[in-house]
C-alpha cells in the first residue's frame, strides 16, 4: 500500500514528489511510500524552449529538465519510487484504498495525485466525471481541467497543474505540484501546516 501515487513525470509531477520527496527526515513522513508514474510521452516541454522561468538559464531545452528532473529526484531521494513506461487506465476505490490500474500493473494507495496535461484525450476511468472544459485556456485549444477546489478534487485525489486549471507555464505548474505536496504533507502533520526548507544555516 501506497501513502501517494503521482501519476505523471512533467512539471508539477516532479515538483510535488520533489517536495515530498524532502520531508524524509519529519516524523510525520519518514516512512511513508511514494511512488510516481513518470510517463513523459505527451508532456508539453517536449518541444518547450525556456527564456523567462525563474532559476533555469536561458535556452533550456523541455526536453533536458524533463531528463534532468527525474535524475535529481533520483539522486536526492532515492525512497520514491518511479515507475517508468506505464499509463493509468483507471482509478478506483476510496479514501485511503485506491486501485490505480496501468496499461501493466495495479497500484494500491491511500491517496492520488494526478499531474498530467490538459489535452481532451484525457480517458482515466473513474475520473471522467470531473472533467470540465479548462476555464483559462482558449475555447479553440479545447483543453480541459478536473473539477477541484485549490487542487482537491475529492478526499484523497488531487490535481496539479494545467489539469487543475491553470494556465501553461512552468513556474505556475511547479508551484501547482508543490502546494499538493504540502496539503499532503499538512495532512500527515496532523493538520499543522507543513513545508520543507533547506537552508545554509547550520
Amino acid at each position: 500500500m501506497l501513502d501517494v501515487l503521482i501519476v505523471g513525470g512533467g512539471v508539477s509531477g516532479v515538483s510535488c514528489a520533489l517536495v515530498l520527496g524532502s520531508a524524509k527526515n519529519k516524523l510525520f513522513a519518514h516512512e511513508k511510500k511514494i511512488a510516481i508514474i513518470t510517463h513523459q510521452k505527451a508532456s508539453s516541454l517536449q518541444e518547450a524552449l525556456f527564456n523567462n522561468a525563474y532559476g533555469i538559464p536561458s535556452g533550456k531545452l523541455g526536453s533536458e529538465l524533463l531528463t534532468e528532473s527525474l535524475e535529481q529526484l533520483e539522486n536526492l531521494y532515492p525512497h520514491i519510487n518511479q515507475i517508468e513506461g506505464e499509463k493509468v487506465i483507471s482509478v478506483t476505490g476510496q479514501y485511503l484504498n485506491f486501485i490505480v490500474v496501468t496499461n501493466k500493473n495495479s497500484y494500491s494507495t491511500k491517496h492520488v495525485v494526478i499531474a498530467i496535461g490538459a489535452s481532451n484525450s484525457f480517458a482515466i476511468d473513474g475520473l471522467m466525471q470531473y472533467v470540465e472544459p479548462h476555464k483559462k485556456a482558449i475555447p479553440e485549444k479545447q483543453r480541459i481541467q478536473l473539477q477541484n477546489e485549490d487542487h482537491k478534487v475529492g478526499e484523497g485525489i488531487y490535481v496539479a497543474g494545467t489539469l487543475a486549471g491553470h494556465r501553461s507555464q512552468l513556474a505556475i505548474a511547479a508551484g501547482s505540484g508543490a502546494a499538493v505536496a504540502t496539503d499532503i504533507l499538512t495532512l500527515w502533520n496532523n493538520g499543522i501546516s507543513s513545508q520543507i526548507h533547506d537552508s545554509t544555516k547550520k
